[in-house]
């Protein structure tokens, strides 16, 4: 009886070892440099379009074009913050406010960034552009606490715009 049960986890463990050894003897050469290869190989045949795809990796992707891609991963960067809020003075407001700020200014970039050019995009570039001003350059947190309600209308007024236009983060 025990020498079955040594058995069948040795067998086991072995077919468990060979698996794994297999999943991670392929190669993974993301760099594009040919010399990484893996040079066990069966094919005694180079393969002409692993040397292909190492010259495409080696020249590096084309970037793609900015585009809702952008302004969707900003926009749920800055619905994160919607149920948050804080007491000007406590300990969190200083973190609340200037993520706020940083995700708002997040969603401004992409929204100048977006294909489809920032004229698309007029209210919520105009309500940033004020509330650039209002802010004056100053990110303090004493600032963004006087500033307070200004930045949270903001974010809101965005998240109103951006409810209303799902085609743009979709």
């Amino acid at each position: 009886m025990k020498i079955r049960r040594v058995r069948r986890t040795a067998i086991i463990t072995a077919s468990l070892a060979a698996f794994l050894l297999s999943c991670s003897a392929g190669t993974d050469d993301t760099t594009g440099d040919a010399r990484t290869g893996d040079s066990s190989r069966s094919s005694s045949a180079p393969a002409p379009a692993d040397a292909a795809a190492r010259e495409t990796a080696a020249t590096g992707p084309t970037p793609a074009s900015p585009g809702p891609e952008l302004v969707r991963d900003a926009f749920a960067g800055l619905q994160a913050t919607l149920d948050d809020t804080c007491t000007p003075g406590a300990g969190d407001c200083a973190y609340f406010l200037g993520r706020v700020h940083e995700e708002l200014s997040g969603i401004e970039a992409a929204m100048k960034a977006d294909r489809k050019g920032p004229g698309h995009f007029p209210e919520p570039l105009a309500w940033m552009a004020d509330l650039r001003a209002t802010l004056d350059g100053d990110t303090s947190t004493e600032n963004l606490e006087t500033h307070r309600t200004e930045l949270i209308d903001v974010r809101d007024r965005i998240n109103v715009w951006m409810q209303d236009h799902p085609d743009d983060y979709s």
